[in-house]
């Protein structure tokens, strides 16, 4: 295992501290005085004095030992074979003080002699380090690691981060270099291994082959059996699979390689169906990033419709909670685990109230107001906080701001805006917050501002092309891109790019349709835009815009028309089948 960091020292936050603090005092005290200790332990020469009864409360171990049927004679002295002195004094000072300092340096060795000696607050806290250690370069080490000690939480996350960061991970690990060919086949079958292309799984399976091509070539197929090949680009798969030494030298590839065309050419003339997801060759890997369309107006009033997009599968999932109660032009964000959703109006009531989604309980809680109430509110997240920004209280726009802490449950005011702002819409670029145009009550604007929070300040930037109220904004790449909108005369397809070194602003092609008060969300490296109103009607339909190529492309559409809606992305979920497209 390779342990690229390093900690002077660690204090597991699980470990019990079953004792008083008082009492842990008093025993140490005696201990390191010799007094009324009852027993020596000793290791390879080296002696501990201790109290049995203290060992017996945190270790089975010395509980099997000094009260077993065999040892029924006052012993003394005790050898004990297996491990090292410097841990057993960890062991002996953590059941007088039940702490131990755990680092990079010293936690194998703690967590193997905490195993011996069935130490669980020793175990759960070395995981727990372990667990904060993860990186490209040790991941596989760290989840090897577990293979020998009773840890599946620990190798479980250390799997999951293998699977979530393959892409990563193969360009610099070279741990993945050393894996057997089982441990390959296992990582790359998985439906969450997150690949945004298989082009990737392929020359993951070359660079591995490639590290011992004498005793590894023989292994192609049965790794390339394990490749999504249908859903490769025909030209990548023609010209880089099939026409490469490894595929090529191999008999056992030809019957691979013809499954894989057929399959491809199935795709390609009667499109996707649902028989692909029986099929190892079309089966699309599960999501990393879960897009969450939530609530919004529908059918001439507020709806509490959520719905979740599957962007390998281009499909999207109703998980509507019933009980929800519906609303529209407000804001969403995700920090830490949950979904916030943030202000807005049922057709009655403007809100300041906000309530957190967990996705892994599937519960709603209401967590503290805001000061303002705010609908056509702007939200972003920036360094922990929850931003929200301007809005429409039931009376005037706003230029207020305020951020929201989830530790202490609490909202403070910042420096207010330059302008008043309701429609406007926020992101978060290099750590400052920038708001692009909105409604002021009396026009569409076309100005935007950037928000430090170190000091508490607004500036104005470069005004936008258009006006553009209900208008999109969203961090992507290196700029903040300006999406869509109403300039006061036309619900608008147009769009633009903000560079924040040039302090200007640049044309990008135009959406297919033209949209106001619609969602906006990166996801796997795409810009969606999500429904809104299109100045006649709501609408379903999603388009996605791909900034390598500067093209948009059609996405699959909602099932329920809406616009005033919110979208946030939720990445890495343990139970994202739960909001994907089902693949069996």
């Amino acid at each position: 295992m390779d342990d690229t960091s390093a900690s002077a020292g660690y204090s597991p936050p699980h470990m019990e501290r079953k004792m008083s603090a008082m009492a842990c005092t008093v025993f140490n005290e005696l201990r390191l005085e010799g007094k009324l200790c009852d027993v020596i332990i000793k290791v390879n020469g080296f002696e501990f004095n201790a109290h049995k009864n203290i060992l017996c409360s945190c270790s089975p171990y010395f509980r099997a030992l000094f009260t077993s049927g065999w040892n029924n004679t006052e012993k003394r002295v005790y050898n004990i074979p297996g491990i090292s002195p410097d841990m057993m004094r960890l062991i002996i000072e953590y059941a007088y003080t039940r702490t131990v300092p755990v680092t990079a340096d010293n936690v194998e060795s703690l967590l193997a002699a905490a195993d011996q000696f069935n130490i669980m607050g020793i175990i759960r806290g070395c995981c727990e380090f372990l667990k904060s250690q993860l990186c490209l370069e040790n991941c596989i080490g760290i989840c090897r690691f577990t293979d020998y000690y009773h840890c599946p939480d620990l190798r479980q996350t250390a799997y999951m981060f293998i699977l979530h960061n393959f892409e990563e991970m193969t360009k610099v690990s070279t741990e993945f270099l050393e894996l057997s060919v089982n441990e390959l086949k296992d990582i790359i079958e998985k439906d969450e291994l997150n690949v945004r292309q298989e082009d990737a799984v392929f020359e993951a399976i070359v660079k591995w082959i490639s590290h011992d091509p004498q005793n590894r070539r023989q292994h192609i197929s049965v790794l390339l059996r394990k490749v999504r090949l249908a859903l490769m680009h025909a030209e990548y798969f023609m010209n880089n699979v099939k026409m490469h030494d490894y595929v090529k030298d191999s008999e056992e590839c030809k019957p691979v390689i013809i499954n894989a065309l057929k399959a491809m050419y199935d795709l390609n003339m009667n499109g996707p169906s649902n028989s692909d997801f029986t099929n190892p060759l079309t089966r699309p890997r599960l999501p990393y990033a879960i897009l969450f369309a939530i609530g919004g107006w529908s059918g001439g009033s507020p709806t509490n419709a959520i719905e979740t997009y599957d962007a390998r599968a281009d499909k999207w999932v109703n998980v509507t909670c019933q009980q929800e109660s519906p609303r529209a032009y407000h804001g969403a964000a995700y920090l830490k685990g949950y979904v916030y959703i943030i202000g807005g109006f049922d057709s009655v009531d403007y809100f300041n109230s906000v309530k957190r989604f967990d996705p892994l309980r599937k519960t709603w809680h209401q967590v503290a107001p805001m000061h303002s109430r705010r609908c056509y509110v702007s939200v972003t997240v920036l360094h922990n906080f929850i931003y929200a920004m301007g809005g429409f209280d039931g009376y005037v726009r706003l230029n207020t701001a305020e951020r929201y802490e989830p530790e202490t449950n609490q909202w403070t005011l910042i420096a207010p805006m330059h302008e008043q702002r309701s429609d406007a819409s926020a992101t978060t670029l290099y750590e400052k917050v920038y708001i692009c145009g909105g409604f002021n009550g009396n026009e569409c604007l076309f100005t935007a501002e950037v928000y430090d929070a170190k000091t508490n300040q607004w500036t104005l930037i470069a005004p936008m092309r258009s006006r553009r109220s209900g208008i999109g904004v969203i961090a992507y790449g290196e700029h903040v891109y300006a999406v869509g909108g109403f300039d006061g005369a036309n619900r608008l397809r147009s769009a633009e790019a903000y560079n924040p070194v040039a302090n200007t602003w640049r044309t990008i092609p135009t959406m297919f349709n033209p949209r106001s008060n619609f969602g906006i969300e990166v996801v796997d490296d795409l810009l969606f835009v999500v429904g809104g109103f299109n100045g006649f009607t709501t609408t379903f339909n999603v388009e996605c815009y791909d900034e390598k190529t500067d093209e948009w492309y059609d996405a699959h559409d909602m099932s329920i028309y809406r616009s005033a809606l919110s979208c946030c992305v939720v990445p890495g979920l343990s139970n994202v089948g739960d909001y994907a497209a089902r693949r069996d």
